[in-house]
């Protein structure tokens, strides 16, 4: 439980935004320094995603997609815009969201919002988003507050829609990270959160071809 780890709340998502406002605005930035794993990384996740957008009945549609904690747009740019029609894009520093209007291109006309929020404070619109995509900054967020904003991305879905969430995964329990202020959690805690926000978990698939040294990366869809 975050709980036990995070001694002040307001610390602890004041840290992490300073942390961020350092980071260089590059793919290599948001990536910690691994930035050649990006196209592994996009790769996997849109064989994970296509699987709902196939034909079928409970076809996921590609109207629109939601970035969260979307930085210059990594993903938006390589992984969302291929496949919806707009994106919308949510992250907590300024610098990164306006760097993202060069690094998109041309095709960073169909990107309609720019949210500058922290998730904590944020709401997706309702019954907007055919796909709400959320990597790599849950570790930013307590598990109240992330239990509450997966509640409200549940409403943010259309028919169909699902919530995917890719990020570290621990061995066991929650870990601390002080230098970026964040959390990393087991695969229990995270199960047991999608859970309260009255999510049912669809589909869960751990990445390969990551470099060993780095923490176990888990992707989950649900709805």
């Amino acid at each position: 439980m975050t709980s036990e780890v995070v001694e002040n709340e307001f610390e602890f998502y004041s840290k992490a935004e300073k942390y961020w406002k350092d980071v260089p605005a590059t793919v290599d930035g948001m990536l910690g320094g691994y930035g050649h794993i990006s196209s592994i990384d996009i790769n996997s996740s849109r064989k994970f995603l296509q699987r709902f957008l196939r034909d079928g009945p409970n076809r996921t549609g590609t109207t629109r997609a939601l970035d969260c904690g979307a930085g210059i747009g990594r993903i938006t740019k390589r992984l969302l815009l291929p496949l919806f029609k707009t994106v919308d894009m949510v992250d907590v520093t300024e610098d990164f969201l306006t760097k993202a209007k060069s690094y998109l291109g041309e095709e960073g006309r169909r990107v309609r919002n720019y949210f500058c929020c922290g998730l904590q404070d944020f709401s997706p619109e309702p019954n907007s988003y055919d796909v709400i995509w959320i990597q790599w900054v849950i570790g930013h967020l307590t598990d109240n507050h992330l239990s509450d904003f997966l509640k409200r991305c549940r409403a943010g879905l259309r028919p169909n829609g699902i919530v995917v969430i890719k990020d570290n995964m621990a061995q066991e329990g929650v870990i601390m990270d002080d230098v970026d202020s964040s959390v990393c959690r087991d695969l229990d805690v995270v199960h047991k959160i999608i859970r309260k926000a009255g999510l049912h978990l669809l589909a869960q698939e751990r990445q390969e071809n990551f470099p060993d040294e780095i923490y176990h990366v888990y992707t989950f869809a649900m709805r």
